[in-house]
């Protein structure tokens, strides 16, 4: 293990970003997002949960995938590739697990080559949890907000300076090449536990159990619980846009004389125009059938497909949702709730 001073974080960024492109949770202005580091930036590594989840650093919000230009024997086709190397630094346990659910999403057959060629060249730096707030439960699936497996490197926050813990090569490698700036650890080892300890503890239960969920949703199909929880949402979507695990995308091509380029962009199940067909049919006409299609893909379609939920109990649906239709508020609705509890 090794240590960095907080005193020294400026220098980190700038040695990280003269040898790689360096994301990090930039205030920009009260939203916190993961940006491309530049001087100046005012990095918030104390807020919880950037806003739009890191998920957006391999799967991006808007990409274009395909250029093409018109000739005289036909099509010319540029290929696109991402930008390279990167350093994700500060990505939360629970948006950590969300990008791994999205791996068995864009690396299965057929793999997505510029999701795989980020993911590969990208070094993520986890940073553990000390102050989870009310609106977590990432413990419910068996997240622990004090340990970030599958992370290249692990820091955990002592007040003072940050403890960094190499979990593989790439975290090796980041080690190394910034090691000028470090101090060792080892003696520091009981006190990063118990950080990560009292992090877990501090997580609330929200009375929630998702024992069996899984299998007791394969009869609720027609349950007349959706016509009670569709009336309140408005169809805006914000849910899935600030969702880790959410990756629905559109594909459009826009054409300008010769020249032309296609793009996809995140899309959203809570939309009417998403399962809209050109025969003029929508298979999930009203928003009832779009908030149970949401519910159940987390809570019983992906687990069937993965065996994992597609739920990281990081709590954005749970602050952001302008009318409360979050996961916690489903959960216990569809019986999902420990021994004893309301």
């Amino acid at each position: 293990m090794k240590k960095l001073k907080k005193e020294k974080l400026t220098e980190l960024w700038s040695l990280l970003a003269e040898r790689t492109s360096l994301y990090l949770p930039v205030d920009e202005g009260g939203s916190v997002n993961f940006l491309p580091w530049e001087k100046g930036m005012e990095v918030d590594l104390d807020a919880l949960n950037s806003t739009i989840p890191p998920k957006s650093i391999f799967f991006q919000q808007t990409e274009v995938y395909l250029q093409y230009t018109t000739e005289e024997d036909g099509l010319k086709f540029e290929e696109i590739t991402p930008q390279g190397p990167a350093v994700l630094f500060g990505v939360r346990p629970c948006d950590l697990k969300g990008i791994q659910l999205l791996d068995n999403v864009f690396l299965q057959e057929p793999e997505d080559s510029l999701y795989k060629q980020r993911r590969l060249e990208t070094t993520i730096v986890a940073l553990t949890c000390t102050k989870p707030d009310s609106s977590c439960f990432c413990t419910l699936f068996d997240i622990d907000p004090g340990a970030a497996p599958g992370a290249d490197l692990l820091a955990t926050d002592l007040g003072e300076e940050f403890v960094f813990t190499a979990q593989s090569e790439k975290g090796e490698s980041l080690l190394e090449a910034i090691a000028t700036l470090l101090e060792d650890a080892e003696a520091d080892s009981k006190a990063v536990e118990e950080v990560r300890r009292q992090a877990k503890a501090a997580v609330p239960t929200h009375g929630l159990d998702v024992e069996g969920l899984k299998e007791k949703l394969d009869s609720m199909f027609d349950d007349p619980i959706w016509g009670t929880f569709y009336r309140r949402c408005l169809g805006c979507g914000t849910c899935t846009y600030l969702c880790p695990t959410c990756h629905c995308f559109d594909i459009q091509d826009h054409t300008r004389g010769e020249e032309g380029l296609r793009f996809r962009c995140w899309d959203s199940c809570m939309f009417g125009e998403f399962t809209l067909m050109a025969s003029g049919h929508n298979p999930r006409p009203t928003q009832k059938e779009r908030v149970r299609n949401r519910f159940l893909h987390k809570l019983n379609y992906y687990p069937k497909n993965f065996e994992s939920y597609a739920c990281v109990g990081c709590g954005r649906c749970v602050r952001k949702c302008p009318v409360n239709l979050d996961m916690i508020e489903v959960i216990k609705a569809l019986g999902g709730v420990t021994s004893g509890s309301c």
